[in-house]
């Protein structure tokens, strides 16, 4: 399944967008949004929030102290990722993960320590993605996920992926916490959520751009719940396999799909198959 994210401007001739600003790149810095996509997605999301609470848990850092090396760890990641010139599992799905995790922490930081209403924060959250996506508009031309060819678009990229974890997170507990429907019933809920997206989607026309990143936010809470249903204890509604069995477990697929995609290049975009799909 793919997703067509392009959003053309009027004057840009042959169907492409001319890069406003940043280094132009031959090649997408983004993957082909396949099955894949979404598998490893839901996986990152579950690591960021089984991740999150373990480190909370071991590392004797506080919440605050997790937040900071996760975010510096974060920095030196995206540092490789914006010098690649193309495309790179093995350094793009690390850096989906641990933005995973960093989103989530910056969620719970508003939620536990600053002690900010969820319904406050994912309003903020909202609005600050918002905010983004209209920037990277303006600026860019583009929202398309196929053209991040620049070092302009691939910082809204980021940016973008940021407050979806964020904004995923705070909604999802919010939705958790108002509906208290538990961890399986909750993810068979975002699943249905992401499910209709889907519908309207191929079925009724929902725009290709916002059909995608609805989808994306709401994978943020689809994966929380299924990675709190097999860490959390067995009274608590959880599977009890606890959150280093769940992040190891999980990490280990990630792992093996990111290297089976390295091997196979089966998520690789084109250029000229990218130009013909913006078209």
């Amino acid at each position: 399944m793919t997703y067509e994210l392009s959003k053309t401007p009027e004057g840009a001739r042959g169907g492409t967008t001319p890069a406003r600003h940043g280094h132009r790149l031959r090649w997408s810095k983004v993957p082909e949004v396949t099955l894949y996509f979404w598998i490893i997605k839901v996986l990152c999301t579950t690591v960021g929030e089984t991740a999150a609470d373990l480190l909370n848990e071991k590392a004797g850092l506080g919440l605050t102290g997790v937040s900071v090396l996760m975010s510096v760890v974060l920095a030196v990641v995206l540092v490789f990722q914006f010098r690649t010139a193309a495309y790179r599992a093995g350094v793009y799905w690390p850096a989906v993960a641990l933005i995973s995790v960093v989103g989530t922490l910056i969620s719970d930081n508003l939620t536990d320590n600053m002690g900010v209403p969820l319904e406050k924060s994912t309003a903020a959250f909202a609005l600050v993605l918002a905010l983004v996506f209209v920037v990277w508009y303006r600026r860019e031309g583009t929202l398309s996920i196929h053209r991040v060819d620049t070092t302009g678009r691939e910082s809204f990229y980021w940016l973008a992926v940021l407050f979806t974890f964020a904004l995923g997170t705070a909604a999802g507990d919010l939705v958790s916490e108002r509906m208290d429907l538990g961890y399986w019933l909750s993810a068979v809920l975002f699943a249905l959520a992401i499910a209709a997206v889907a519908v309207a989607r191929f079925a009724l026309g929902l725009d290709a751009v916002w059909s995608f990143w609805i989808a994306y936010i709401l994978t943020r809470p689809l994966g929380a719940s299924i990675g709190d249903y097999l860490s959390q204890p067995h009274a608590e509604g959880g599977l009890g396999l606890g959150t280093v069995v769940t992040s190891a477990l999980f990490l280990a697929v990630i792992l093996g799909l990111v290297v089976y995609l390295t091997v196979t290049r089966g998520d690789v975009v084109e250029p000229e198959s990218a130009a013909r799909r913006a078209a």
